[in-house]
C-alpha cells in the first residue's frame, strides 16, 4: 500500500480505476523489462524489479473462454451474464463482462473491444462488445 504526501492510503490498483473513469484500459507495466502484467503485483515476475509504470491498452482482443454466469444472488428478473477471459492484444488476458451478443450466439474467438460504463454510483468498469456491434454502435 503507497501512501499520500498526507499520510492518506492509496491503493495499488487505483491508476487501474482512474483510467476506467477516463474511458482508459490501463495495466502495470515493469520499468526495467517492460513486462506487462495483470494482476497488479508489486514486483516484476520476469526481471524481480520493484519499479513499474502504466500502458494503456488498446482495448482490443479475442474471447478466449467464457461462461454464462447465473449468479445466485441476482434477482429473478436480472438475466445471467456472459462472463469471458479475454486475451488482449497485448498478450494480457482479463475477465470481464461481454454485451451485445445474444447468449446462443457467444463463442470462443469472437472479436470483442472494451466499452466503459458507470454502474449507478460513479464506479466505472469495463465490459467487451463484439466488434461488429460496437462498429454499429450498438
Amino acid at each position: 500500500m503507497a501512501y499520500t504526501a498526507e499520510g492518506g492510503a492509496i491503493r495499488d490498483d487505483q491508476f487501474f480505476w482512474d483510467g476506467l473513469k477516463e474511458h482508459r484500459l490501463l495495466f502495470q507495466q515493469c520499468s526495467d523489462c517492460g513486462t506487462v502484467r495483470h494482476p497488479i503485483e508489486p514486483m516484476c515476475g520476469n526481471c524481480g524489479s520493484l519499479e513499474w509504470g502504466t500502458m494503456e491498452s488498446s482495448g482490443h482482443g479475442t474471447v478466449y473462454t467464457w461462461i454464462l454466469s447465473h449468479h445466485p444472488n441476482n434477482a429473478d428478473d436480472v438475466p445471467p451474464r456472459l462472463v469471458a477471459l479475454v486475451n488482449l492484444d497485448e498478450g494480457i488476458r482479463l475477465v470481464s463482462n461481454v454485451a451485445g451478443v445474444e447468449h446462443d450466439a457467444m463463442a470462443n474467438d469472437i472479436e470483442v473491444t472494451v466499452d466503459y460504463y458507470d454502474r449507478g454510483d460513479g464506479v466505472f468498469l469495463h465490459r467487451f462488445l463484439p466488434v461488429d456491434s460496437a462498429a454499429g454502435g450498438n
